[in-house]
């Protein structure tokens, strides 16, 4: 008998970021799947279901067992950090389910707040009009294909949200897109690297593209660099919505 998988954003992992219907589903599940760490950011009077927790980098296999148990009737929560849709479980999730064809689970998705916008809110409002995310993990794709898009969104005028910037032992990426931003936009243009945003050790450092290289960043922090229109008043970062004011 098939039971339900719930792939449930929780957000920057604070319990006041969730949303109610993903305390909802994380209240009423069976099991909770999901990486460690995001398990213990969720107490056990919010989500008190049986626990299996993986390490970082099993993300197929969590997926793999999360749809494997609700297709035997259990009431699944698989846990993404941020937005399941976004860098998130979702996309792995669906797959697995789709494989099972008709003896699939029902599925439902649960927004969650992501890394881009919980840095915009303790930033101001850089997002304000048109931006893009890139991720600087090349785990999952060629290097080339990565440092291609990289290129590609520093010559465009729109702000950039960098999740993934780097890790202890992956650099070159972060490197490429200092370069890259500081051959394509003004020095003055602002920026900011956000680290762990609305969780202990939240730090939020403001620069601007001619300082970027000296910015301490780390796979917690995501990384927001303004366009034209971006501005800096105080501790704020605002994008302009129009064209006109200066």
């Amino acid at each position: 008998m098939s039971g339900r998988l719930a792939v449930v954003g929780i957000g920057p992992g604070a319990v006041e970021q969730l949303t109610a219907a993903a305390a909802a589903e994380l209240a009423a599940a069976e099991l909770l799947v999901g990486y460690g760490g995001y398990l213990d950011q969720l107490p056990t009077d919010v989500a008190p279901g049986r626990r299996e927790a993986y390490p970082i980098g099993d993300e197929h296999e969590r997926a793999r067992r999360a749809v494997s148990a609700a297709a035997d009737g259990a009431r699944v929560a698989l846990v993404s950090s941020g937005d399941p849709g976004i860098y998130g479980m979702a996309s792995l999730a669906i797959d697995q389910a789709a494989a099972l064809g008709e003896s699939a689970p029902e599925l439902v998705m649960v927004p969650g707040v992501t890394a881009a916008i919980a840095a915009g809110a303790l930033l101001g409002a850089p997002l304000a009009v048109d931006f893009a995310c890139l991720s600087l993990s090349d785990l999952l794709l060629p290097r080339e294909e990565l440092l291609a898009k990289l290129e590609a969104l520093a010559a465009t005028d729109i702000v950039l949200v960098l999740y993934n910037p780097a890790s202890r032992t992956r650099r070159e990426p972060w490197e490429a897109a200092v370069d890259a931003l500081q051959r394509h936009r003004p020095s003055a243009t602002p920026a900011a690297a956000v680290r762990r945003a609305y969780r202990d050790g939240q730090a939020v450092e403001l620069a601007d593209v001619g300082g970027l290289g000296q910015l301490e960043i780390d796979m917690e922090t995501v990384v927001v660099v303004g366009c034209s229109r971006t501005r800096r008043h105080g501790p704020w970062l605002y994008t302009l919505r129009d064209e006109g004011r200066t």
